[in-house]
């Protein structure tokens, strides 16, 4: 009986560690989309959606019976429970991506605004804490998910940065407003999944440490 559940619990971690490497890849491709102006790239990212769909429905199902079948307690459960709850995140991260190739496949006919630096930057920052989240899910690492969390400030000042840079010039050239309202949009989507990536690391510290956090205004005394 032991070892069906460290098979079953493997399966679970591997199923979710398959889900995330298909999420990165979207982010990769749909950032490559956009600065590359890669239509076909970006269709491909809209297609893996489905895919990405499925193995979240996988989990739930993986995670489900596994607590069915086995009753787990403590860490074990908070582990399973917790698989749960990033097969939404990651699928939310998944349609953010979609979201940007939506974007990279509108603006490949025109003009650039600007040149893409800072929103590329912004992207793998967003990409780069999703897969440290991800691996201190499977590392059990609160300090490696702490880490993530702290990363977030960085992206959405960035996203600020971007905002104020893309406002000024539709300002001046009121032609630019429609491609630059898209880039801006890409950077809220980016901003979105750097969140996101908060919320699966807020859920690492649970795991390990059994206290919530995500909710961290909120006391006991309802103060």
């Amino acid at each position: 009986m032991q070892r069906q559940f460290e098979e079953e619990l493997a399966r679970l971690k591997g199923c979710v560690l398959a889900m995330a490497g298909l999420v990165e890849r979207s982010l990769a491709d749909a950032t490559r989309a956009l600065v590359e102006r890669d239509v076909e790239l970006a269709r491909r990212v809209i297609e893996l959606d489905d895919e990405i769909d499925r193995q979240e429905m996988e989990i739930d199902r993986l995670a489900t019976e596994f607590i069915v079948r086995h009753q787990p307690v403590a860490s074990d459960l908070r582990f399973v429970v917790v698989a749960i709850k990033l097969g939404p995140e990651l699928e939310r991260i998944a349609d953010n991506a979609v979201n940007i190739a939506e974007r990279a496949m509108g603006l490949a006919g025109k003009p650039l605004v600007k040149p893409l630096v800072d929103l590329p930057r912004m992207l793998h920052l967003a990409r780069a804490m999703v897969s440290d989240a991800i691996g201190a899910y499977v590392a059990r690492d609160a300090a490696a998910a702490r880490e993530v969390i702290d990363r977030d400030d960085e992206v959405d000042d960035l996203y600020m940065q971007i905002f104020r840079e893309l406002l000024t010039y539709m300002i001046e050239e009121p032609r630019k407003i429609g491609p630059g309202i898209d880039l801006i949009l890409v950077a809220r989507f980016a901003e979105r999944i750097a969140d996101q990536a908060t919320n699966i690391s807020e859920e690492v510290v649970y795991l390990v440490e059994g206290t919530p956090i995500r909710h961290r205004y909120l006391t006991r005394d309802g103060e």
